[in-house]
């Protein structure tokens, strides 16, 4: 997530695609609301700077729920003040990705989803020219159609089309995140003519971010994975394997992500052992 990503964990979760109706992005409600959903106790006014400062401290303490739940919270609080600046956006998106890859209840995962994308959509809105907006909406159109079906054949284009503008506009961000998750897309999603599905195609993207960032442990994952998806077995083992150093390594030096990250490297590995 840098973030899912946070800096990577959501990247890994991206799909699980069946086909649907809904539309993917509907009119999200006043961005005051924002601030009501994250409204805290305190009467004393809102100091934003002081709140996103203690907001990027909760989220630094993954995987601690609460902790994300009181950053998330903050964010938000912030994010609907007057003329919100696009961090809080952002570090609402961030945290509400992450609630939603570390919760159980279906319902709430639900709400949640279809917050992500109202955030993404506000943050676009407001900041059209921070390409992070438009890839954290990508990331949260892609969590509402795994976690709302409904939605899944509109979002699946929605999706696409973020991350090929994110190609274009800031190829390096996230760490080639837009080439990663893209790569992801094509690789799970529903082939021709239910979707977009081509991991051939993918496996130019997941190579891309791979160029672009090799020591960065998801884009060896979503290698792996793509290589896997062609019966490249080998060469998948070998790019999981490298994963899993990466991840490892980043654990040891405190990558409060990284558990994440080794844990579905070992998902993927064991369907070649």
């Amino acid at each position: 997530m840098s973030g899912i990503l946070p800096r990577g964990a959501v990247c890994l979760a991206v799909l699980s695609m069946v086909v649907g109706c809904t539309s993917a992005l509907k009119e999200p409600p006043p961005v005051a609301e924002f601030g009501a959903s994250g409204a805290q106790t305190s009467a004393e006014p809102l100091d934003s700077g002081a709140a996103l400062a203690e907001a990027e401290i909760e989220f630094g303490k993954m995987p601690d729920f609460a902790a994300v739940r009181r950053a998330q919270q903050l964010f938000l609080e912030v994010a609907g003040a007057e003329e919100a600046p696009v961090e809080a956006y952002l570090g609402a998106a961030r945290a509400n990705a992450w609630l939603i890859e570390h919760i159980d209840d279906g319902a709430r995962r639900k709400e949640l989803a279809i917050q992500g994308v109202q955030i993404g959509q506000w943050c676009r809105r407001l900041h059209p020219s921070n390409p992070e907006c438009t890839y954290r909406l990508a990331l949260a159109v892609g969590q509402q159609a795994r976690e709302r079906p409904s939605t899944a054949t509109d979002g699946l284009d929605v999706m696409v089309e973020l991350l090929e503008e994110v190609i274009a506009t800031a190829p390096e961000l996230d760490f080639a995140g837009a080439q990663r998750v893209l790569a992801l897309v094509l690789v799970r999603a529903p082939g021709w003519p239910t979707g977009p599905g081509d991991p051939e195609y993918g496996l130019e993207f997941a190579e891309a971010a791979v160029k672009a960032f090799p020591d960065y442990s998801p884009n060896q994952l979503v290698l792996g994975e793509t290589l896997l998806e062609i019966g490249r077995k080998d060469e998948a083992r070998d790019a999981l394997e490298r994963g899993v150093e990466l991840a490892r390594a980043g654990l040891t030096a405190g990558d409060p992500e990284a558990a994440d990250w080794i844990s579905q490297a070992e998902e993927v590995l064991a369907k070649i052992r």
